[in-house]
């Protein structure tokens, strides 16, 4: 279920969901670890584009390390259904 946390995001399973363009960021920027999501591919179903593909990395949130560092785990998937699962999954959420 996706509701309103207050009047600044979006939340997925009580966790921030924030989108700028084909970006979405998953997680609490205070907590060690937080998903980045990037649409690669679309496509058209009805009048709707649908994510065909979908990266996503499991970064650290420590600003002191650099960003090849900050990454932990990156995959490749079908969906943003899937991605968002994964994204539980690697941050625990139930």
């Amino acid at each position: 279920m996706i509701y309103m946390a207050d009047a600044s995001f979006f939340t997925y399973k009580g966790l921030p969901l924030v989108r700028m363009g084909k970006q979405l960021y998953f997680g609490n920027m205070y907590d060690e670890y937080v998903i980045w999501m990037e649409i690669l591919e679309t496509a058209k179903q009805a009048d709707i584009d649908v994510a065909t593909k979908v990266r996503i990395r499991k970064m650290a949130t420590d600003t002191s390390l650099p960003p090849t560092e900050a990454i932990v785990k990156t995959k490749e998937v079908d969906s943003l259904y899937t991605a968002l699962d994964y994204a539980c999954a690697w941050l625990k959420v139930s």
